[in-house]
Protein backbone atom coordinates (compact mmCIF):
# COMPACT_ATOMS: atom_id res chain seq x y z
CA UNK A 1 0.00 0.00 0.00
CA UNK A 2 2.78 2.44 0.95
CA UNK A 3 4.72 1.77 -2.26
CA UNK A 4 1.62 2.06 -4.42
CA UNK A 5 0.62 5.41 -2.89
CA UNK A 6 4.22 6.63 -3.06
CA UNK A 7 4.41 5.85 -6.79
CA UNK A 8 1.08 7.57 -7.38
CA UNK A 9 2.43 10.56 -5.47
CA UNK A 10 5.44 10.66 -7.81
CA UNK A 11 3.07 10.63 -10.79
CA UNK A 12 1.04 13.46 -9.25
CA UNK A 13 4.18 15.51 -8.62
CA UNK A 14 5.26 15.09 -12.24
CA UNK A 15 1.81 16.01 -13.55
CA UNK A 16 1.70 19.19 -11.47
CA UNK A 17 5.30 20.30 -12.12
CA UNK A 18 5.67 19.48 -15.82
CA UNK A 19 3.31 22.03 -17.49
CA UNK A 20 5.17 25.12 -18.72
CA UNK A 21 4.77 28.06 -16.36
CA UNK A 22 6.69 30.89 -14.67
CA UNK A 23 8.81 28.57 -12.51
CA UNK A 24 9.77 26.57 -15.60
CA UNK A 25 10.90 29.79 -17.29
CA UNK A 26 12.90 30.69 -14.17
CA UNK A 27 14.50 27.26 -14.03
CA UNK A 28 15.57 27.34 -17.69
CA UNK A 29 16.81 30.92 -17.47
CA UNK A 30 18.82 30.38 -14.30
CA UNK A 31 20.31 27.14 -15.60
CA UNK A 32 21.47 28.78 -18.82
CA UNK A 33 22.68 31.92 -17.09
CA UNK A 34 24.26 30.67 -13.87
CA UNK A 35 24.42 26.89 -14.21
CA UNK A 36 22.61 23.69 -13.26
CA UNK A 37 22.65 24.23 -9.49
CA UNK A 38 20.75 27.51 -9.72
CA UNK A 39 18.10 25.97 -11.94
CA UNK A 40 17.78 22.88 -9.74
CA UNK A 41 17.57 24.83 -6.48
CA UNK A 42 14.87 27.02 -8.01
CA UNK A 43 12.95 23.90 -8.97
CA UNK A 44 13.33 22.45 -5.47
CA UNK A 45 11.76 25.60 -4.06
CA UNK A 46 8.74 24.93 -6.23
CA UNK A 47 8.79 21.23 -5.26
CA UNK A 48 8.62 22.10 -1.55
CA UNK A 49 5.65 24.40 -2.17
CA UNK A 50 3.95 21.65 -4.20
CA UNK A 51 4.52 19.19 -1.35
CA UNK A 52 2.96 21.63 1.13
CA UNK A 53 -0.14 22.01 -1.03
CA UNK A 54 -0.28 18.23 -1.47
CA UNK A 55 -0.02 17.84 2.30
CA UNK A 56 -2.99 20.14 2.85
CA UNK A 57 -5.06 17.88 0.60
CA UNK A 58 -3.59 14.55 1.77
CA UNK A 59 -4.05 15.30 5.47
CA UNK A 60 -7.54 16.68 4.90
CA UNK A 61 -6.68 20.14 6.27
CA UNK A 62 -9.72 21.78 4.75
CA UNK A 63 -9.61 24.77 7.10
CA UNK A 64 -6.20 25.72 5.65
CA UNK A 65 -7.25 25.16 2.04
CA UNK A 66 -10.46 27.15 2.61
CA UNK A 67 -8.46 30.02 4.10
CA UNK A 68 -5.89 30.05 1.27
CA UNK A 69 -8.56 29.91 -1.42
CA UNK A 70 -10.49 32.69 0.32
CA UNK A 71 -7.32 34.83 0.28
CA UNK A 72 -6.23 33.83 -3.22
CA UNK A 73 -6.89 37.33 -4.59
CA UNK A 74 -4.19 38.83 -2.38
CA UNK A 75 -1.84 35.88 -2.78
CA UNK A 76 -2.09 36.03 -6.56
CA UNK A 77 -1.65 39.80 -6.45
CA UNK A 78 1.63 39.24 -4.61
CA UNK A 79 2.59 36.55 -7.12
CA UNK A 80 1.82 38.85 -10.05
CA UNK A 81 3.96 41.64 -8.62
CA UNK A 82 6.78 39.16 -7.95
CA UNK A 83 6.63 38.04 -11.58
CA UNK A 84 6.92 41.64 -12.76
CA UNK A 85 9.92 42.21 -10.50
CA UNK A 86 11.67 39.03 -11.65
CA UNK A 87 10.94 39.80 -15.30
CA UNK A 88 12.28 43.34 -14.99
CA UNK A 89 15.42 42.07 -13.23
CA UNK A 90 16.04 39.62 -16.06
CA UNK A 91 15.73 42.33 -18.69
CA UNK A 92 17.89 44.86 -16.86
CA UNK A 93 20.63 42.52 -15.65
CA UNK A 94 23.54 41.21 -17.65
CA UNK A 95 24.37 37.59 -18.26
CA UNK A 96 27.56 36.37 -16.55
CA UNK A 97 29.28 36.12 -19.91
CA UNK A 98 28.67 39.83 -20.47
CA UNK A 99 30.85 40.62 -17.46
CA UNK A 100 34.56 40.12 -16.86
CA UNK A 101 33.83 38.21 -13.68
CA UNK A 102 30.75 36.10 -13.03
CA UNK A 103 28.55 37.86 -10.47
CA UNK A 104 27.76 36.25 -7.16
CA UNK A 105 24.38 34.58 -7.09
CA UNK A 106 22.51 33.43 -4.00
CA UNK A 107 21.16 29.88 -4.12
CA UNK A 108 18.97 30.74 -1.11
CA UNK A 109 17.46 33.63 -3.07
CA UNK A 110 16.77 31.36 -6.04
CA UNK A 111 15.05 28.85 -3.74
CA UNK A 112 13.00 31.51 -1.92
CA UNK A 113 11.76 33.26 -5.08
CA UNK A 114 10.64 30.00 -6.73
CA UNK A 115 8.99 28.84 -3.50
CA UNK A 116 7.15 32.17 -3.12
CA UNK A 117 6.06 32.12 -6.77
CA UNK A 118 4.53 28.66 -6.37
CA UNK A 119 3.07 29.30 -2.93
CA UNK A 120 1.19 32.39 -4.10
CA UNK A 121 -1.00 30.24 -6.35
CA UNK A 122 -3.30 28.36 -3.94
CA UNK A 123 -5.41 27.19 -6.87
CA UNK A 124 -2.79 24.42 -7.06
CA UNK A 125 -4.74 22.83 -4.21
CA UNK A 126 -7.66 22.32 -6.60
CA UNK A 127 -5.26 20.81 -9.13
CA UNK A 128 -4.09 18.29 -6.54
CA UNK A 129 -7.68 17.38 -5.70
CA UNK A 130 -8.29 16.58 -9.36
CA UNK A 131 -5.01 14.71 -9.89
CA UNK A 132 -5.40 12.66 -6.70
CA UNK A 133 -8.95 11.74 -7.70
CA UNK A 134 -7.80 10.72 -11.18
CA UNK A 135 -5.05 8.53 -9.71
CA UNK A 136 -7.42 6.94 -7.22
CA UNK A 137 -5.85 8.37 -4.06
CA UNK A 138 -7.49 10.72 -1.57
CA UNK A 139 -6.75 12.49 1.67
CA UNK A 140 -7.64 11.16 5.09
CA UNK A 141 -6.10 7.71 4.55
CA UNK A 142 -4.10 7.78 7.75
CA UNK A 143 -0.68 9.27 8.50
CA UNK A 144 1.37 6.55 6.79
CA UNK A 145 -0.58 6.79 3.53
CA UNK A 146 -0.63 10.58 3.66
CA UNK A 147 3.13 10.71 4.31
CA UNK A 148 3.77 8.40 1.37
CA UNK A 149 1.61 10.56 -0.88
CA UNK A 150 3.22 13.86 0.09
CA UNK A 151 6.76 12.47 -0.11
CA UNK A 152 5.94 10.99 -3.51
CA UNK A 153 4.71 14.37 -4.74
CA UNK A 154 7.94 16.01 -3.64
CA UNK A 155 10.07 13.31 -5.29
CA UNK A 156 8.08 13.49 -8.52
CA UNK A 157 8.30 17.27 -8.68
CA UNK A 158 12.00 17.22 -7.78
CA UNK A 159 12.71 14.62 -10.49
CA UNK A 160 11.13 16.89 -13.08
CA UNK A 161 13.26 19.87 -12.06
CA UNK A 162 16.37 17.67 -11.93
CA UNK A 163 15.70 16.44 -15.47
CA UNK A 164 14.91 19.94 -16.76
CA UNK A 165 17.94 21.65 -15.22
CA UNK A 166 20.19 18.74 -16.22
CA UNK A 167 18.97 18.72 -19.83
CA UNK A 168 19.16 22.49 -20.23
CA UNK A 169 22.54 22.57 -18.47
CA UNK A 170 23.92 20.06 -20.97
CA UNK A 171 23.08 22.48 -23.80
CA UNK A 172 24.53 25.51 -22.02
CA UNK A 173 28.18 24.94 -22.94
CA UNK A 174 27.34 24.53 -26.62
CA UNK A 175 25.33 27.74 -26.89
CA UNK A 176 26.86 30.93 -28.24
CA UNK A 177 26.78 34.14 -26.19
CA UNK A 178 24.33 35.76 -28.63
CA UNK A 179 21.75 33.03 -28.09
CA UNK A 180 22.22 33.14 -24.32
CA UNK A 181 21.56 36.87 -24.36
CA UNK A 182 18.43 36.38 -26.47
CA UNK A 183 17.14 33.74 -24.06
CA UNK A 184 17.89 36.17 -21.21
CA UNK A 185 15.62 38.75 -22.87
CA UNK A 186 12.90 36.26 -23.84
CA UNK A 187 12.69 34.88 -20.30
CA UNK A 188 12.34 38.40 -18.90
CA UNK A 189 9.55 39.24 -21.34
CA UNK A 190 7.84 35.90 -20.59
CA UNK A 191 7.87 36.55 -16.84
CA UNK A 192 6.49 40.05 -17.39
CA UNK A 193 3.75 38.57 -19.59
CA UNK A 194 2.87 36.00 -16.92
CA UNK A 195 2.73 38.77 -14.32
CA UNK A 196 0.56 41.02 -16.47
CA UNK A 197 -1.72 38.06 -17.17
CA UNK A 198 -2.17 37.32 -13.45
CA UNK A 199 -2.88 40.96 -12.63
CA UNK A 200 -5.26 41.28 -15.59
CA UNK A 201 -7.32 38.29 -14.46
CA UNK A 202 -7.52 39.79 -10.96
CA UNK A 203 -8.65 43.14 -12.39
CA UNK A 204 -11.37 41.44 -14.41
Amino acid sequence: MFLEVFLKGIAAGLLIAAPVGPVGVLCVHRTLTWGRWHGLISGLGAAIADALFAGIVAYGLSFISDFLLAQQHWLRLGGGILLLVLGAKNLLSKTPRDDIEEPQRSLAGDFASAFALTATNPVTIISFLGVFAALGVAGGGGPIVSNALVFGVFVGSALWWLALSGGVGAMRAAMEDLYLRRIHIVSGISLLAFGIGVLATLAL
